[in-house]
């Protein structure tokens, strides 16, 4: 076998003649010597190498090359022994030897990218050819050498475009990785081939074809992975958001970072920086991140490393497409890694039975098995695809695959694919006024410099968006909060107090974006029941909890000018701040703690039932009820009243869908416009109820005083009812 030193030697003389010959543009045949300096004993070389060179007209330039003694040479290649020892340089491995036994041996414009040295430089058109795309098969015998990725046109290289047809820009070098590392299929391919088997890829889920055919990712597809719905290789179906890039950390989020660019190997012995259990490679399986607080598989395993969870989640996708094949396709199907074509029947022969709801699950399937460090590069957006596999194949089947205690997705800061991140995903960055609390980055600048801008959109909030120093995890600081109203407050008794503390980097985001002071910016000189088209709608955001448990000291609902409102709710000791009654990451309620006095709360749903007072507030008679029950009750009656308000007054009957934006409508289903002064008011403190669920326990009274009051300036009735 060819000495690798010997034969990178050759090319990169190859590579250097061709630059002269190209200057040049010569129309003659030359012959050509060359010294080339190998360490070894002397060797003749008698391999010819034949080139083809741009010009007016082709020609053909030979090139003979000659080998001398060690002592005239002259200096070593950089990284040589490192880029020997990858899988790059292993010239026997099936990814540089598959097109030997072809006719003729070449390997094939489709595959030469990828597959040799000559393909990858035709393709950044290196070699005069047009940038992008691969015009020649190559010749058989390289690997990815030197030249692949150290040459002119990689020096400038910036984007990517990945099979979806997505181009990623503002790239570094990684961008010569994810050339190759990036699969050859996406969703718009499983569809085409459904499509070109006559089929409609919504409309005949389950028709079986023998024409439709399976679709492979292809093989270490890690840049898709990374960036998940971005480069939308995984099949994501219609109607489901799924997560963006991968966000890890500064210094680590890309795969120069991440791997040693020569040997390819992971650079285990920073990661134990952050992760102190990874002391090899095979420790990186285990890593769980602290904002990974649900039973993805639901196997009851939540100390697992993701890669476990993401097995459990191919074990259930396997099972349900054997199900599905059995019942729907008519004949099983089984899963080979390692023989292609993969999936076989019950005879060991190539599946030919498939649906399209079966060649999309069995895409994502193998889109989950190509990928060794897909934990690592996008773990979750791999979750969400097998998730969405196994439901859509669920909905086709008797004996649905037990999803019950799987999760799709994590805890609100962590939940990538959600709303509160992928708002912005069209616009490829979140807002200045946004990404304070819907960007990863933007809460650190706020807290350090006071200000916010536009920041790169992000898979939820990591480590570094609350922590300072991910070696010692420490918080930013952040010794009070200031309100949309401008009230200035602080969850610490004193620069001690450590729950406070903690707690204040909660109400930096948890506080709403309206306030009394804003909504009477917005009426004022207007009469209380007259309709103006000037006042729109204000509203005061999502789970403004800080807010609620000021009360009247940040004013973050609607506070009536001839009423006095209680401040924040004071509970007991040790159960008074965020972190306290919330853990901090999963921001579930510590209910379990709340049994040692309140003795009957057994689960979170319990905490509905527990009262303050024996004052029947909404005036139904039962006083046994939670304080949730009473403020469910007055917020029904404010929204009848708001109603009937709405259709004797405004002249137009308002509707509430709190799922969907403005929020509230006319009867025609248009954003409702005939706002009075009065009907706004009540409106926000509607919604203000609507949008903080935990209401009832940050400071119950305080909500049904805001109740109270709204119900009364729409003209409903509070007969019966108390005020506190």
């Amino acid at each position: 076998m060819q000495n690798p030193k010997k034969r990178l030697m050759i090319f990169l003389g190859l590579l250097l003649l061709l630059t002269l010959v190209f200057t040049a543009c010569s129309q003659e045949t030359v012959e050509v010597t060359r010294v080339v300096e190998v360490p070894g004993p002397e060797v003749e070389v008698t391999r010819e190498v034949e080139v083809e060179v741009p010009g007016p007209e082709v020609e053909v330039t030979r090139i003979v090359e000659v080998m001398v003694e060690p002592e005239q040479s002259v200096s070593a290649v950089p990284f040589l022994e490192q880029w020997q020892s990858s899988g790059h340089a292993d010239v026997e491995a099936e990814a540089f030897n598959h097109w030997n036994e072809e006719d003729p041996q070449e390997v094939p414009t489709g595959c030469a990218k990828c597959h040799s040295t000559p393909g990858y430089l035709d393709f950044l058109g290196a070699d005069g050819t047009e940038f992008g795309t691969v015009e020649n098969a190559s010749p058989i015998g390289t690997t990815v050498e030197c030249a692949a990725c150290h040459n002119d046109v990689t020096l400038g290289l910036t984007s990517v475009v990945f099979p979806s047809g997505v181009e990623v820009m503002g790239l570094g070098d990684e961008s010569r990785c994810m050339q190759c590392h990036q699969g050859r299929s996406s969703k718009l391919t499983v569809d085409q081939g459904i499509i070109d088997a006559g089929l409609d890829p919504v409309a005949d889920l389950d028709v079986v074809s023998e024409d439709v055919g399976f679709t492979n990712i292809h093989y270490y597809a890690a840049a898709a992975t990374l960036y998940g719905k971005v480069a939308m290789g995984g099949y994501e179906y219609d109607g489901k958001a799924y997560d963006g890039k991968f966000d890890h950390v500064a210094g680590y989020d890309s795969c120069i970072d991440c791997h040693n660019p020569h040997t390819l190997e992971v650079k285990v012995d920073e990661c134990s920086g952050c992760h102190t259990d990874v002391t090899s490679v095979e420790d990186l399986v285990n890593i769980r991140m602290p904002g990974s607080l649900v039973d993805y598989d639901g196997d009851g395993d939540m100390e697992e490393g993701i890669m476990f969870e993401i097995q459990g989640m191919q074990e259930m996708l396997l099972q349900a497409m054997q199900a599905y094949s059995t019942e729907i396709a008519g004949t099983g199907i089984t899963y080979d890694a390692a023989a292609y074509p993969y999936f076989f029947n019950d005879a060991g022969e190539r599946y030919a039975t498939w649906t399209a709801r079966l060649a999309k699950a069995a895409y994502n399937y193998q889109v989950s098995q190509k990928d060794p460090g897909e934990f690592a590069h996008g773990g979750k957006y791999i979750i969400e695809l097998l998730y969405d596999s196994i439901e859509d194949l669920n909905s086709a089947i008797s004996a649905p695959v037990d999803l019950t205690n799987a999760h799709r997705i994590d805890h609100g800061h962590f939940a990538g694919s959600e709303e509160a991140f992928r708002h912005w995903d069209e616009e490829g960055f979140v807002s200045g006024s946004c990404s304070r609390c819907h960007s990863a980055t933007g809460l650190p600048l706020y807290l350090t410099q006071g200000v916010t801008i536009n920041e790169p959109t992000s898979n939820g909030l990591n480590c570094a968006t609350c922590h300072s120093d991910l070696t010692t995890f420490a918080l930013y600081e952040a010794d009070s909060a200031t309100f949309p109203s401008g009230a200035t407050v602080s969850l610490a008794v004193d620069e001690t107090d450590e729950a406070g503390l903690k707690s204040n980097l909660c109400l930096q985001c948890h506080q709403g974006r309206e306030s009394t002071v804003s909504v009477d910016r917005t009426l004022s000189g207007l009469e209380d029941d007259v309709a103006s088209e000037s006042i729109r709608f204000r509203n005061v955001h999502y789970f403004a909890a800080g807010a609620t448990l000021f009360g009247t000291e940040v004013k973050g609902a609607y506070e009536f000018a001839d009423q006095t409102y209680l401040g924040r709710n004071v509970h007991v000791e040790k159960f008074d701040t965020c972190v306290e009654c919330h853990n901090a990451h999963a921001l579930e309620v510590k209910y379990d703690e709340c049994a040692f006095c309140h003795e009957n709360v057994e689960t979170p749903e319990d905490l509905h039932a527990i009262r303050v007072s024996e004052t029947d507030f909404d005036g139904d008679g039962d006083v046994t009820e939670g304080l949730y029950g009473e403020i469910q009750t007055m917020a029904d009656v404010l929204y009848a009243a708001m109603q009937d308000y709405s259709t004797n007054t405004a002249g137009s009957t308002i509707v509430y869908n709190g799922s969907s934006y403005p929020y509230f409508f006319n009867d025609a289903g248009e954003s409702y416009a005939s706002w009075t002064p009065n009907l706004l008011r009540a409106g926000y403190n509607y919604q203000y109820v609507q949008k903080d669920p935990g209401a009832f326990a940050h400071n119950g009274l305080y909500i049904i005083q805001l109740l109270y009051d709204s119900i009364n300036a729409v003209g409903g009735d509070t007969t019966g009812m108390t005020r506190p």
